[in-house]
């Protein structure tokens, strides 16, 4: 499978340069390397859905609006394949409400699950 990488722009503050986020579609999540860690967001497709399952921030990457990046890289692949998003993750569900403009550029299902 292929990776793409997604420069993604984050506003909840503390990322100085935009994260390079890959989505590993082989391991079906999108992925953030730094320091030695790795941040990430898993999902699921479903047809044509895009379902969030989890994001993992370890403690050493915290504070640096990377789980909102992550988001975000979901989002702009979502829009590029036309696919609807299913947010099951509480956070990513929580960042797509609090941030209306990027949740308002694609088709999210809030209850399909």
């Amino acid at each position: 499978m292929a990776r793409t990488v997604w420069n993604a722009r984050c506003d909840d503050g503390g990322v100085t340069e935009a994260p390079q986020i890959t989505d590993d579609q082989a391991a079906a999540r999108f992925e953030y390397a730094a320091d030695g860690h790795l941040a990430w967001l898993a999902y699921r497709m479903r047809g044509d859905r895009l379902v969030l399952i989890h994001t993992e921030t370890p403690a050493e990457l915290e504070g640096r609006g990377i789980g909102g990046a992550l988001v975000r890289a979901a989002v702009d692949r979502a829009r590029r394949d036309g696919l609807t998003v299913v947010p099951l993750c509480p956070f990513a569900r929580a960042w797509l409400e609090r941030h209306p403009e990027m949740a308002s550029r694609v088709k999210i299902d809030l209850g399909a699950y």
